[in-house]
């Protein structure tokens, strides 16, 4: 069985693997295809080739782009793309300094409720410039502030929470043609959790694909079987590629492991053939 997964994390941005690691940990999984799709950045994709060379994995360049389409917060994966490509590295420098203001607001409203020194507290869990919102939340499980990451989130970074900061992130065109100009593709990540309903789903994979985006993550590891044949509708429907990613950061904070076990259905293209030649 060939073994793929085009959507994982490291820390450097909110994995808790080094990209050394990561791959070695593919590697144990037998995993023959992998993407390091780190949010906004790509500052470990030169590291994880050189190991994935060495340990016979076929390595795909891979970031999960945030962006803002319609009041909502949507992630884009970008694959086989020129990790070189200015227009690119540009965009997401962009987004990773509103990371930055984004972290600032949700210590502001976390100290606003006693919870003081949240943003100094937090980076100490980024190991780089990315600060996400599950730096706080390790950093308030570490103090006692919650018993998980999930009631962190449930209890501090939903809306209407103190840690809540609504934030504008890259336009959908804009996510869309970096990725398609640095020769790469793009993918729309976990679609399962946008909950847009009947109305709107067709209106964005439509809108999607008139930008030039190429894929639907039909499996993710936070989706249901049921939306697996969901999503995978819409790719046939929209003409677009299948992809498939665990979405792993680490053990204890993923949703399913390394290495997605169920099969693409047959009425879908799977996005990786066109990887499949090159390296």
């Amino acid at each position: 069985m060939y073994i793929v997964d085009l959507h994982s994390h490291s820390n450097v941005s909110d994995g808790i693997l080094n990209p050394d690691e990561l791959i070695a940990y593919a590697a144990e999984k037998k995993v023959n295809m992998l993407a390091l799709t780190d949010h906004d950045d790509i500052a470990g994709l030169e590291i994880a080739k050189k190991k994935s060379v060495e340990l016979g994995i076929h390595f795909i360049n891979g970031v999960e782009v945030s962006v803002s389409w319609r009041n909502r917060t949507i992630h884009m994966v970008g694959l086989d793309f020129d990790h070189q490509n200015k227009d690119l590295a540009q965009g997401l420098k962009k987004i990773r300094e509103g990371r930055i203001d984004r972290a600032k607001k949700i210590a502001y409203g976390l100290a606003m409720v006693g919870i003081p020194n949240a943003y100094e507290e937090a980076k100490k869990f980024a190991s780089h410039q990315v600060i996400g919102r599950v730096h706080f939340a390790h950093f308030l499980v570490s103090k006692g502030y919650s018993k998980n990451i999930k009631t962190v989130f449930n209890k501090y970074m939903t809306k209407g929470k103190p840690g809540y900061v609504d934030h504008q992130w890259a336009s959908l065109e804009d996510a869309v043609n970096w990725i398609n100009n640095a020769g790469g593709k793009a993918v729309i990540a976990h679609p399962g959790r946008y909950d847009m309903g009947s109305k709107l789903y067709p209106q964005f994979f439509q809108e999607f694909k008139e930008l030039g985006g190429s894929g639907i993550e039909v499996i993710s590891g936070s989706q249901s079987f049921n939306q697996i044949d969901y999503f995978a509708d819409f790719a046939e429907r929209h003409e677009l590629y299948g992809s498939v990613g665990s979405d792993f950061h680490g053990h204890g904070v993923s949703y399913r492991d390394l290495g997605p076990t169920h099969q693409l259905p047959d009425k879908v293209k799977p996005i990786w053939s066109q990887f499949l030649t090159t390296n």
